[in-house]
């Protein structure tokens, strides 16, 4: 099975300062960074993904502002493609799929923002093109939520994420055992 890695929406907005700062950005950012590294010396695949918000209602991710940019902790090297989104999902209308069937990956390695949003839909439709899936819950990240007017911390919004993802979707690891 040949592997690739799909860096998703890990963008300067989601850190501190950020419109939309995410908790535990800065240490998921860390831990892709440190898988993006052995991708990188292992010649395998890398794709990032970078969502744009266009319009006037865009609450994050405004094209030409700092926070659409891809942080620097996993910046594209040179050669490295980005493919950019306006969905939750990093296949819809985009080129994502043919970059990953072109480059002959058959598994799909996961890493993002967020957890709760984007890594889910993303992970969940690779599955359905029939890649292999695994996500490597520490090197994602996600916000609190509402819901019934309680707020939902973010470690257990995250937690239930990538359980169900485990649950069929995905095999669930972490950065150092990919």
């Amino acid at each position: 099975m040949a592997r690739g890695l799909v860096i998703v929406d890990i963008q300067n907005d989601y850190f501190p300062g950020g419109r939309m700062e995410l908790v535990g950005s800065e240490r998921a950012a860390e831990r892709a960074a440190h898988l993006l590294a052995g991708f990188r010396s292992r010649g395998e695949p890398v794709i990032h993904v970078q969502h744009v918000w266009e319009g006037d209602d865009a609450a994050f991710f405004s094209p030409g502002t700092p926070g659409v940019e891809i942080n620097e902790a996993v910046r594209p090297a040179g050669g490295e493609p980005v493919v950019q989104k306006e969905y939750p999902n990093s296949f819809r209308e985009t080129d994502l799929e043919r970059r990953l069937r072109d480059a002959g990956v058959t598994e799909v390695v996961v890493a993002g923002m967020m957890t709760s949003m984007c890594v889910d839909a993303t992970v969940r439709a690779a599955a359905d093109l029939g890649f292999g899936c695994t996500v490597v819950h520490d090197a994602c990240a996600c916000p609190d939520l509402e819901f019934g007017g309680e707020v939902i911390p973010a470690a257990s919004v995250h937690g239930a994420f990538i359980a169900a993802l485990g649950d069929g979707y995905a095999a669930v690891t972490s950065a150092d055992d990919v």
